[in-house]
């Protein structure tokens, strides 16, 4: 997540493709709650015809990318009538598909690791194989494939925050493999794993940069929190 110009942009690794290799076309995946930001990891267990479709589509591409977007009415996607096309949020990532198995049982199993963001400029017709393509517009994401340098601000309050926040949830939680991660990876990480609602992961997805995202993660950490407490009061 960053803001550089798309004429100085290289990418991350040297298997993404850089700014100026970027698709004009992509398929997209709508799925509720699923939150890919640009260098996180996200596995995906694809079972739809459509999708089995979307899949190899992705896999002959020399980029080989799927823009993850969410459905604006959630869980709607879950209509098994292949011809609906619910309306989706205008901002997703692109993932570009870095492992891939097949299983004996006909599914697919892949691991996208997220890129870039997008916003959809327009809708294009839909593929022969049942899944949507649109085109996508990576100008206002371009420093997202840099990796710049990036420090946590209040790493102490922000890890003591999120303590309570996951005390609220009663979750266990491996704290010496969370205090190893480094700022990057904990603030990606966590914006995807947590059970956040479909709308505020699409606002963390939309935060303009790592800083930005790591402040409204500990908003909404302080938000539960706070939550809890109140729910706790004694009523007189």
């Amino acid at each position: 997540m960053g803001s550089e110009s798309p004429e100085t942009v290289k990418s991350r690794s040297s298997f993404d493709p850089g700014f100026a290799e970027l698709p004009r076309s992509m398929a997209i995946f709508p799925l509720t709650g699923a939150l890919l930001v640009p260098g996180g990891r996200m596995p995906l267990n694809i079972f739809e015809p459509r999708y089995l479709a979307m899949t190899r589509h992705a896999l002959a591409q020399p980029d080989r990318l799927i823009g993850m977007v969410q459905p604006k009415q959630r869980g709607i996607e879950r209509k098994t009538d292949p011809d609906f096309q619910p309306e989706v949020e205008q901002v997703g990532c692109a993932g570009r598909i870095i492992s891939f198995e097949e299983t004996d049982d006909g599914r697919y199993q892949v691991t996208l690791s997220g890129l870039i963001r997008f916003q959809i400029r327009n809708e294009l017709p839909r593929d022969a194989g049942g899944f949507r393509l649109v085109e996508p517009d990576f100008a206002p994401f371009a420093g997202d494939i840099v990796q710049d340098d990036y420090t946590l601000a209040g790493r102490a309050r922000f890890i003591a925050t999120l303590k309570g926040y996951f005390e609220t949830r009663s979750a266990t939680v491996d704290w010496k493999a969370i205090d190893a991660m480094a700022d990057r990876q904990l603030v990606i990480s966590l914006a995807m794993l947590c059970p956040f609602s479909p709308d505020e992961k699409q606002a963390l997805l939309e935060c303009r940069d790592l800083v930005q995202l790591g402040e409204m993660l500990l908003a909404l950490f302080e938000l539960a929190v706070r939550g809890r407490t109140d729910d706790q009061r004694p009523f007189h």
